[in-house]
């Protein structure tokens, strides 16, 4: 599904200002880990394949000590009486965008609606590399779900690549770019590996930029060298039988512009190859949505997304029946795809293919810890795995809907929804908290592309299909050291730009407070018009400068600035990013070169 530019992701390293909290949060933890609980009289779905049984489960130091119906429980342990109540392994969501298009919009949020729908462990589809290990730290100090961040790829111009930098998105289009590609985002410590791969633009445009099976082959065997593993965007059925040929580990989204095969079943199988449907976001009239017949109206586009549900739900249950392993992911924080409840509703959905709610809590549990190398840790209640764990009032297995009737809620041990759970606290924050920012923001001079910051500088073409061709590099600056030069071939469309951000914080996720400063300054010259702006999680604002053929300092004072998005107030304590961009007529040339950026 298409994203938004960049998002704006929360902030960044955390370090310093988040330092006393991070340690006060690990110490509840260690804390909490040395309580004892017993939860008794509960019937377990412990999603081995037993079938459900009253038992009751022992929980030590944030794992399963005991687990089984003659268990006794320890002296002096915290009961917890579940009779007449469920207990299942915590859920799993396999691709999510924590993005702030979605609902909820921030972080702590999401990770709040995660924890309260019993979803214990989710996979990010949304973060760049650079702020994997601020975001880390800042979960960290959060109640939030375990979440494993994927790092992308995808082709020049193909899906994910039509709105991202190549810093957040890796484009790639030979084998030897893949494999490149994996081994320079191995740094970053990835928890699993995004492939766009499918051009298909849901028959509504034509197929361009669909991955080649030589280059995702190479892909897939270089991320399988580094233990990492490979889920592709996949959503036709040609493109599904490339990922079975390259061994890809999991399909995401469902194959939905024909019914498949039982020979095309076969290939897919044959490579080793999951699935997650992500019906959720495929849905065509989501809960909550007046109902919507697929004649009536809308043209020839409605009629088309009840189709391809149509495919989408029958191709699900083929795989399945098939011996296809099938894994829960919803694609939520796109529209209509809220964090949390469409967890929950995607076990619904696989109802509705065919599955049985028995094999669709499988699903949600186990099948998804087992296709990302969890099963060891987690997805099952068996003694001295991991302690996550959801009560739930009803019987699942029996009645899929009652999956909503979360009561409690155990991550590592630790009650964090429900009854005698502490208040979500941390939680109600909306970014981490700010750092004072620093007067150089960048000079240039280091030789690694990062900025004075240590934070990593990026280009921001236009987005779409046809992008603007952007490269910029540090030149020499005769005696005066060095600067950045910015070039770009502008494309065809209505007001193309090309720019370069430098972030205030690693990975855009920490904001600054600059409110000690008037504004900024930097030297310039270019060939015209150009715009400077400053970015927020709150918002964009901008104002105009311009270079000439000579280098000149330019002055920009704060109360200067407009605002280009969003309805909040310029206050200069919440900033994320600074940025210089400028526009010119489709096909024309755009460059400038800046140096010495700082506030003033």
């Amino acid at each position: 599904m298409k994203l938004n530019r960049k998002h704006l992701a929360y902030g960044s390293a955390l370090a310093a200002a988040l330092a006393l909290t991070a340690f006060g949060a690990s110490q509840a933890a260690k804390s909490a880990g040395g309580e004892t609980i017993a939860i008794v009289g509960a019937t377990v779905f412990d999603a081995t394949g037993a079938a459900p049984h009253i038992a009751t489960v022992v929980i030590q130091d944030g794992r399963i000590a005991d687990v089984g119906p003659g268990v006794k429980v320890p002296r002096g342990a915290k009961v917890i009486d579940a009779k007449g109540e469920a207990l299942l392994p915590g859920f799993y969501d396999l691709h999510t965008h924590w993005t702030p298009g979605g609902v909820p919009s921030t972080t702590p949020q999401i990770a709040s609606a995660y924890v309260a729908a019993g979803v214990t462990t989710v996979s990010d589809f949304n973060a760049a590399p650079e702020s994997f290990a601020p975001r880390r730290a800042w979960l960290s100090t959060l109640v939030t779900p375990h979440v494993n961040f994927a790092a992308r790829m995808s082709t020049p111009g193909g899906h994910g690549a039509d709105w991202a930098d190549t810093a957040t998105t890796k484009w790639v289009n030979t084998p030897e770019a893949a494999r490149a590609a994996v081994q320079a985002l191995v740094p970053y410590k990835p928890d699993l590996i995004k492939a766009f791969t499918d051009g298909w633009r849901y028959g509504t445009a034509p197929d361009n930029t669909s991955m080649d099976q030589w280059t995702l082959t190479a892909l897939v065997d270089e991320a399988h060298k580094n233990d990492l593993t490979v889920f592709t965007h996949t959503v036709s059925v040609d493109r599904g039988l490339v990922a079975g040929r390259s061994k890809v580990d999991v399909i995401t989204h469902s194959l939905q512009d024909r019914e498949l095969t039982a020979d095309e079943v076969a290939v897919i199988k044959a490579g080793g190859t999951s699935n997650t449907p992500t019906l959720a976001v495929y849905e065509p009239v989501k809960p909550g949505q007046p109902a919507r017949d697929p004649d009536e109206g809308g043209g020839g586009n409605r009629a088309q997304a009840f189709r391809k549900f149509d495919f989408a739900l029958h191709n699900a249950k083929m795989l399945y029946d098939a011996g296809v392993t099938i894994a829960l992911g919803t694609d939520a924080g796109m529209p209509g795809t809220p964090h949390g409840a469409s967890t929950l509703h995607e076990m619904e959905l696989m109802v509705r293919a065919g599955l049985t709610p028995t094999q669709a809590l499988m699903a949600g549990t186990a099948m998804s810890a087992k296709v990302i190398n969890q099963l060891a840790d987690r997805g099952t209640i068996e003694k001295g795995k991991r302690a996550d764990l959801v009560l739930i009032k009803g019987t699942p297995w029996v009645n899929i809907a009652d999956v909503r009737n979360t009561d409690r809620v155990f991550i590592d041990g630790k009650l964090v929804f429900g009854p005698g759970a502490p208040p979500l606290t941390a939680n109600t924050a909306t970014l981490p908290p700010a750092v004072l920012a620093k007067a150089q923001i960048d000079d240039f001079e280091r030789a690694d592309g990062r900025t004075s910051l240590d934070t990593l500088r990026t280009d921001d073409p236009d987005g779409g299909l046809d992008r603007s061709v952007e490269i910029s590099q540090v030149i020499a600056r005769g005696t005066d050291g060095h600067a950045l030069s910015v070039s770009a071939r502008m494309a065809m469309k209505a007001k193309p730009m090309a720019g370069v951000i430098l972030p205030l914080s690693r990975g855009s996720i920490q904001p600054v407070d600059a409110r000690a400063f008037k504004g900024v300054r930097f030297e310039i010259r270019g060939d015209g018009a150009y715009e400077l702006r400053f970015n927020s999680p709150n918002g964009r604002w901008g104002a105009p400068v311009t270079g000439g053929a000579e280098w000149r300092t330019v002055e920009v004072p704060f109360s200067d600035l407009k605002t280009v998005f969003g309805k909040t107030a310029w206050t200069g304590g919440d900033l994320t990013e600074v940025e210089i961009l400028g526009s010119r007529p489709g096909g024309q040339k755009l460059w400038l070169e800046i140096d010495n950026v700082s506030f003033y």
